[in-house]
């Protein structure tokens, strides 16, 4: 038969209510005590009932992580830490995948409404979320990535300022054609796109450089592979630029295949800078100069407006902003 909070109890000398306080987290519980519980728990291969649970305080456990895509090295990072960061809160997360098709996002949240989920984390396609121009039946929902609704909590890094910031350095190394690749595409605008490329814009027109269309790299997807395919193709009609700006890191392993590939010399010839600092860009040849952010703190900070939500509908709307920082590595020249 399965074990019940009241077997775990018998068995380590406590109450059932300490026991619930170690399995659920968020209450202090002595070591000794904690210690005593734990082994309870693994002897008698203790589950808790989540299905129990949400039926005595309304509330599944379960929360809904929707994002763009999940095969990216920074998808994949940002799902561990979420992940990671909700199971501590004793929360179960739930992933799903919009492929960057408004129309799905669409359908995964109107899915949301009737899924038994206690909140939503969503990471919208466009800038303007047409699916978050109301909350109305909506579970409790935060934002990550930045959209123009200001009634929806919101965690984001300034991915305008940061490209400007990334775009500047370049500047300054003396570079000025700069190629972006994942610039935005007329028939699909990403808010991530749009803005990267802004920032882009921001830093050559303060530099009194005029901004020329023919260095924009627009990309069917945001992936190594595609990366590689659609800049080599422009290399064929194009003259080598001073440097790339690649929208993320997967897209940056993409460009130095393909100029290493071509026998061009990163940085000697062209400078090569990424965004999001995932684990591999250390790794990179050579190794990435990149904008790097803690996905631990922005998965934090969203599961935290998150618990706030749930615990109070009607609380005011906040936004947090997660610092960024440019990390210098071998692959930009130095002046």
């Amino acid at each position: 038969m399965r074990a019940t909070v009241r077997d775990v109890a018998a068995l380590a000398g406590v109450s059932p209510k300490t026991v619930s306080n170690v399995v659920n987290g968020g209450v202090v519980v002595r070591p000794e005590t904690r210690a005593r519980v734990e082994a309870a728990v693994a002897e008698l291969a203790y589950v808790p009932n989540f299905s129990a649970r949400g039926l005595r305080n309304g509330r599944t456990g379960a929360i809904a992580l929707t994002l763009p895509e999940l095969s990216s090295a920074y998808s994949a990072d940002v799902a561990r830490w979420f992940v990671e960061l909700a199971h501590d809160r004793g929360l179960v997360v739930q992933l799903e995948q919009t492929a960057e098709d408004p129309e799905r996002e669409r359908e995964l949240v109107s899915r949301a409404r009737a899924h038994l989920v206690d909140g939503l984390v969503l990471n919208p396609v466009s800038l303007s979320a047409s699916t978050l121009a109301t909350t109305e039946g909506l579970p409790p929902t935060v934002v990550i990535g930045e959209v123009e609704p200001e009634h929806v909590d919101q965690v984001h890094v300034d991915s305008r300022a940061a490209a400007r910031e990334v775009t500047g350095m370049l500047l300054g190394r003396g570079h000025r054609r700069i190629a972006i690749v994942g610039a935005a595409r007329q028939d699909s605008v990403t808010a991530t796109a749009r803005l990267r490329q802004l920032g882009y814009e921001d830093a050559l027109r303060a530099t009194g450089l005029r901004v020329d269309p023919a260095l924009r790299v627009p990309l069917p997807e945001w992936t190594t592979a595609s990366a590689a395919r659609t800049f080599a193709d422009w290399l064929d009609h194009h003259p080598l630029p001073d440097a790339v700006f690649a929208f993320t890191d997967s897209i940056a392993f993409g460009v130095l295949h393909v100029l290493a590939a071509r026998g061009v010399r990163v940085p000697e010839q062209v400078s090569v800078v990424g965004f999001d600092d995932v684990d591999q860009a250390s790794f990179a040849i050579p190794a990435l100069t990149t904008v790097s952010f803690d996905r631990r703190d922005f998965a934090g900070a969203a599961l935290d407006l998150l618990e706030r939500r749930i615990a109070d509908r009607d609380a005011p709307v906040q936004t947090v902003v997660v610092p960024h920082r440019i990390v210098e590595r071998a692959s930009v020249a130095a002046r």
